[in-house]
């Protein structure tokens, strides 16, 4: 009798609209097994029988062989004994059955659904290289077909309904598959072997600009860009406006009719060597750029090829490559670059729904190239900055989301953790993983708290996830709070920048103490005041002050964010007394010149008598008082904006710091940004150059934090060192700021997967509920 061996297999993560089961029905028809696997709710599931050297090749290779997109978190193995030690059945071979409707992830194997990890969605992923040769081939019958895709690569988050991943379940179910498709689709040795988004021009989606269809459409979409006019192409997961990136009077136009002044545009090419013509990618931004995710990635800039109003007032632009077909046949007919943006009006979510993309960008647009496939999930483009080698995140949405982020300390309910105001994310968590949404732009509004509740019902349909506990900020005025705060569930309220440190620390694995530089525009603190500037002693569950910014005036709340010269005036006026001597009146002139005078006497009139002038701890709004005072920035169109100014007239320019002290206050070591401000408007008075200083305030906050830290360590904080904040998107601060900490034999960790901005802030509110969970 021949020995046999019969097992049951389940394999958990991201393991659906990846090609996973066509990759076991490779791995066991190669090694002669028989048996059967199928998509179940969040999982893929079956059995394997054959001799036992192979099945335990087979169980050993769904661990370490799998595609690239997938990600196996968990295999589960069970023996099939009552075929043990009984003659094999006849060879039936092995086949990729349907998956069933009614599958739940508690229905197979005797498991419970809390037993059962979570559901992943897989993202979307860039064409690969065997589909663009098909869409490049004359002779191949995708020819030109923009929504060529397969296994490897295609529209998965932005189509899938529903799970188990089958066609019946995703956008494409509108497109019954043709002959020529469904034969690839049965075949197991096609590469396209049970690819659900599969499609062909006979069968698929097709392009539409009004009533011409196909080439016509694209052919008139391509010459409305040539014409100088802005296109609103359908993309993955949105609408875009798309332009000629070399005509200065089209970005003017789509500037004004977008309602962007001066936020840089994404600009795409056509491929590396297009690259290169803008920009000087080192080897790491070069893999970014060439990854499956195709984020816009920021490079430095080469001045040259660009109209200038696609990224005013910044050295760094954000390239990326073609992310679909679509793309690669826009930016081959065209020939140039080309901006890329959001097809959104500032402030708004990105447009999804055709109705709404036609409402919303009629008069941006000049026309629309749009097609029949529904998007279920509207993600816009990821971007990503390489500093010191390390790709780091700087917003998580297509090609990136919502493939979830490890919780070392896994929440013991599942819950929802949803975010800031800013730069919107939420997150669902339960056990160790937390599945972050993608990017939903500022939460300001009733359209974008719209955009979020549709998009959290999706996500909490899709993993199975249902919360039993909410985390929040602490920020009262925030829409993410007043909905946390309107939900029937236990609530968590979690310290803005105690999130942004615990984000940090948790995506590294930092369970222990830690010391966290949290450093932003602002966020309400656990003292009930605004804070931007801390340095925090933490761990996942607590954290108190070991340092600060002394606080300034913000002379009329959210104006002062909008005008930076306002927090110039608060800084000049209203610094925080500890000490240090207000500034000639000679020195600040070439400043106050620039002011209107009625102006500045009603600003100077609110701090004097503390009239709607809240006072913040505030590292970011220093920053804007600083490019106000240099004569960079005196008002914005968006947050960021004064300090990226800053940050691009710093350069790489050698610097000699400014003056700076720190001194003690109710029992915290205090920085005390007057006596630098003075010294900066003495050199400048001096006729130091605007980018010597712009460089020397960068090297002083690098400065002022190494001792701020070296003071906490004195007191016993911990060695490892989380950095985190909006801040640190500067990257000459974070650069200075890491060397100088390592300098004193620190740990210094900085967030990579998750955004160290407002983006990662429902990451650390899920960190920081989970761990208090957990410690009960």
């Amino acid at each position: 009798m021949a020995e046999h061996t019969a097992l049951r297999f389940e394999v958990f993560g991201t393991v659906q609209g990846v090609g996973f089961r066509p990759f076991v029905h490779r791995l066991a028809t190669g090694l002669g097994l028989d048996g059967w696997a199928a998509n179940s709710a969040g999982h893929v599931r079956g059995e394997v029988a054959g001799p036992p050297q192979a099945v335990r090749e087979f169980t050993a290779q769904l661990r370490t062989a799998a595609p690239a997109l997938a990600r196996v978190r968990e295999v589960r193995i069970t023996e099939i004994t009552e075929m043990r030690g009984r003659t094999p059945p006849p060879t039936t071979g092995f086949v990729i059955r349907r998956s069933r409707p009614g599958d739940t992830p508690g229905d197979t194997a005797g498991d419970t659904p809390s037993e059962t990890p979570p559901r992943e969605i897989p993202p979307d992923a860039a064409i690969c290289a065997d589909c663009l040769r098909e869409l490049l081939d004359p002779h191949d019958r995708r020819f030109r077909y923009p929504f060529v895709n397969c296994t490897d690569c295609g529209p998965r988050a932005t189509v899938i309904e529903d799970l188990p991943y089958d066609r019946v379940r995703t956008t494409m179910r509108h497109f019954p598959l043709c002959a020529d498709c469904a034969a690839e689709y049965d075949d197991p040795g096609d590469r396209r072997f049970h690819a659900e988004p599969l499609a062909c021009p006979v069968c698929g989606p097709r392009l539409s600009w009004g009533e011409l269809v196909g080439e016509a459409a694209l052919r008139a979409a391509v010459e409305t860009v040539e014409r100088g006019g802005i296109v609103a192409v359908k993309a993955l997961g949105g609408y875009q406006l798309v332009c000629d990136a070399t005509d200065q009077q089209v970005v003017r136009a789509l500037r004004e009719r977008k309602n962007r002044p001066a936020k840089p545009f994404a600009v795409m090419v056509q491929d590396i060597d297009g690259v290169r013509e803008l920009a000087q990618p080192a080897r790491g931004e070069q893999l970014a750029l060439e990854s499956m995710a195709r984020p816009v990635v920021l490079l430095a800039s080469r001045e040259a090829g660009l109209a200038p109003a696609v990224h005013p007032g910044s050295d760094r632009i954000g390239l990326f490559l073609p992310t679909t077909g679509l793309h690669h046949l826009l930016v081959r007919e065209l020939a140039r670059p080309l901006v890329v943006t959001s097809g959104n009006l500032a402030g708004e979510p990105i447009a999804a729904d055709d109705a709404e993309a036609h409402r919303a960008l009629a008069a941006v647009a000049d026309g629309f190239l749009g097609h029949d496939r529904p998007i279920h999930a509207r993600y816009d483009d990821s971007v990503v900055q390489v500093v010191e080698g390390s790709v780091l995140t700087v917003r998580r949405a297509r090609g990136l989301a919502p493939a979830p982020l490890p919780l070392r300390v896994g929440a013991p309910v599942p819950l929802v953790a949803v975010g800031a105001q800013l730069k919107h994310t939420f997150a669902l968590a339960e056990g160790h993983d937390a599945h972050v949404s993608p990017h939903g732009g500022d939460l300001a509004d009733a359209a974008a708290l719209d955009a979020f509740t549709h998009a959290y019902d999706g996500l909490v349909r899709l993993t199975g996830i249902t919360p039993r506990a909410v985390a929040h900020d602490l920020h009262p005025g925030y829409l993410s709070t007043q909905w946390a705060q309107a939900q029937s569930l236990p609530r968590i309220p979690v310290q803005h920048h105690h999130a942004h440190v615990a984000a940090c620390a948790a995506e590294h694995g930092v369970r222990g103490p830690f010391l966290g530089v949290a450093y932003d525009g602002l966020g309400l603190g656990a003292d009930g005041t605004l804070w931007g500037g801390e340095i925090l002693v933490a761990d996942l569950t607590d954290h108190r002050r070991a340092g600060r910014f002394a606080t300034a005036p913000l002379p009329g709340g959210e104006a002062a964010v909008r005008h930076p010269y306002r927090m110039a005036l608060g800084y000049l006026h209203g610094t925080e007394l500890l000490g240090s001597p207000r500034p000639y009146p000679w020195l600040t002139k070439p400043f106050t010149d620039r002011i209107d005078p009625d102006e500045a006497a009603v600003v100077r009139a609110m701090v004097a008598r503390g009239i709607n002038s809240p006072r913040a701890s505030s590292a970011g709004r220093l920053f804007d008082a600083v490019a106000s005072l240099l004569g960079l920035a005196d008002s914005v169109s968006y947050e960021g904006e004064a300090a990226a100014a800053l940050e691009g007239a710093a350069g790489a320019v050698d610097a000699t710091p400014l003056a700076h002290r720190l001194v003690r206050a109710d029992g915290l070591w205090v920085y005390d940004p007057g006596t630098t401000l003075i010294d900066l408007l003495e050199r400048q008075y001096n006729g130091e150059s605007v980018a010597a200083l712009a460089a020397a305030f960068h090297l002083t906050l690098a400065l002022v934090t190494a001792e701020l830290v070296a003071h906490a360590v004195e007191d016993g904080a911990p060695r490892t060192v989380c950095l985190a904040g909006g801040c640190f998107l500067n990257r000459r601060l974070l650069t200075e700021v890491s060397v100088r900490l390592r300098a004193q034999g620190l740990r210094v960790l900085v967030s990579g997967a998750v955004p160290v901005g407002d983006g990662g802030i429902c990451y650390g509110q899920a960190a920081v509920a989970a761990a208090r969970l957990a410690k009960g």
